[in-house]
């Protein structure tokens, strides 16, 4: 495994994060493809002796029971400063009103739950999961710097937005000399590609860490197009990102096919390689629920393509609409 600074900080991670959305109560919240919690130990653990230090989790997966198994396996597998743990803030936590969002009040609440359900007394990187139009960003951000003052966080990132609105962000924080986002978590791939064209500047210029979340499409790079599985099959989320632009995203999909059998490797390995040789980015976030996919992912950290491969799996790409923020 090798190991990057995120962003300008002397944080070191692994080169893979293991996204753990895909751990939780399948009776909880509305994933029910994800792993029991005997399962996801086995993944877990796996990923901890591979070398991967680096977990991303959020409050909302799987009604919070994702945080729950994925804080007791670190714990009972590692030391607490031989991992880092990321988890996020802003989606709907329970009804009524301050149930989600980005409100001081919503921040400190839900910091202190997600810290309980992790069983740990600090958090490594808490992340905003979304934009909050309906809270004054100077209000998150001093909540945010607070709770770094407060010890109960080490360094704090953003999800996916608009270029415009992390710029905002950024500037804010540096006149007020309040935490500064550190990283970026957005929508990346070889089927998504508009972050190049503003965030991904934008974050280079600023030295932001980048960690792409659904570096594979949702699983639509490792297997045939017509191959489905449980979870595709009930991602409503998965269908609307990909499915206004299938004739192109196909074609794409079987040039990573011609590439991988030609490397004599899995897909999943060339997918993943392409972002990692992406300026700026540090550790694209990989869902597992299968063992081959932490060996895969844990391989393309090797695996390094041509400038002609590259090309070949770039040369087809069409403008798409912009999504991923919701």
């Amino acid at each position: 495994m090798e190991y990057a600074k995120l962003g300008r900080t002397g944080l070191e991670v692994s080169r893979i994060c293991l996204g753990c959305m895909s751990f939780g109560d399948p009776n909880r919240g509305n994933h029910t493809w994800t792993l029991n919690e005997d399962e996801s130990r086995i993944i877990i653990k796996q990923a901890l002796e591979a070398g991967i230090n680096f977990f991303d989790t959020a409050n909302v997966y799987s009604d919070g029971s994702s945080e729950e198994i994925t804080g007791r396996a670190l714990t009972d597998f590692a030391e607490r400063e031989d991992f880092v743990i990321a988890t996020k803030v802003h989606g709907r936590m329970r009804q009524g009103p301050n149930g989600q969002g980005l409100s001081r009040k919503a921040i400190f609440a839900e910091l202190d739950a997600s810290l309980d359900r992790l069983g740990l007394d600090y958090i490594d990187l808490y992340q905003i999961h979304r934009w909050d139009y309906g809270t004054p960003i100077e209000e998150t951000l001093e909540a945010l710097n607070d709770v770094v003052k407060s010890g109960k966080v080490r360094y704090i990132g953003a999800s996916s937005m608009f270029a415009w609105q992390f710029s905002k962000a950024l500037q804010i924080s540096k006149t007020n000399n309040w935490a500064r986002f550190v990283s970026m978590q957005n929508y990346v791939n070889l089927l998504y590609r508009e972050e190049e064209r503003e965030m991904i500047p934008l974050c280079k210029d600023e030295e932001i860490g980048l960690m792409p979340w659904s570096p594979l499409a949702r699983g639509r790079l490792t297997r045939d197009w017509d191959e489905t599985t449980e979870r595709s099959e009930t991602d409503e989320y998965g269908k609307k990102l990909y499915t206004q632009t299938a004739d192109v995203d196909r074609k794409i999909v079987e040039r990573v096919t011609a590439i991988a059998e030609k490397r004599g490797v899995a897909r999943a390995q060339v997918s993943l390689a392409w972002v990692l040789q992406k300026e700026t980015v540090v550790s694209p976030i990989i869902g597992a629920t299968k063992t081959k996919h932490v060996e895969d992912a844990v391989a393309a950290v090797s695996l390094k393509l041509s400038d002609q491969e590259i090309k070949a799996l770039e040369e087809l790409y069409v403008p798409h609409a912009v999504t991923g923020f919701s």
